[in-house]
């Protein structure tokens, strides 16, 4: 299983990404911050409408320097086929990568073995290639694009204010803490 502040397991697999099918690797993304995002399967229900919501923030979430990989265990060809085939998908301009053989799912924990599929799942990898943060979800439960985007600044707060944390729904230009003996009793 994975673990914060730990590498994040590198992957070469095949994506659907630009209107073609191309090998694509976390280590491609070295220097940015990456949102692994984890989906059960193509045309499905709850799916449509997160990475329909990701697609929605694409723009805003690349501003902050972060790429999206979604992952399904579908090839990129079902991926190419979903895209043609439905109006919230053609939205979609992030890689959507196929792991066929599930060693990505697997890598990170997500595998469901007797289904064969992955659970929702959420990681936020910072530019070195740690894991800053991650979620699971029972496959009925979709995610918040909100929330993501709140985590992701909040890793990229922490990360360029060395010493400051982010206290329970801190929000970009919300107050921090300074962890420290003086704050101990007082919160």
């Amino acid at each position: 299983m994975v673990s914060i502040n730990e590498k994040a397991p590198d992957f070469t697999e095949d994506a659907y990404v630009g209107g073609e099918i191309r090998k694509i690797s976390l280590k491609d993304y070295s220097g940015k911050w990456v949102i692994l995002f984890f989906y059960p399967a193509d045309f499905t229900f709850v799916c449509p409408t997160e990475l329909g919501e990701l697609a929605a923030h694409y723009e805003e979430i690349k501003s902050l320097g972060a790429e999206v990989i979604s992952v399904s265990v579908d090839t990129p060809f079902v991926h190419l086929a979903w895209h043609d085939n439905s109006s919230t998908i053609k939205r979609i301009k992030y890689p959507m990568l196929g792991d066929v053989a599930r060693r990505v799912c697997k890598a990170y924990g997500t595998l469901i073995e007797e289904e064969g599929l992955s659970l929702r799942a959420t990681f936020i990898i910072d530019p070195e290639g740690k894991i800053k943060a991650f979620e699971f979800h029972d496959n009925s439960i979709g995610r918040s694009v909100g929330e993501l985007l709140r985590k992701l600044q909040a890793a990229i707060y922490v990360e360029e204010h060395k010493g400051e944390a982010c206290p329970m729904n801190w929000a970009p230009g919300g107050k921090t803490l300074k962890p420290g003996l003086d704050l101990v009793g007082k919160i």
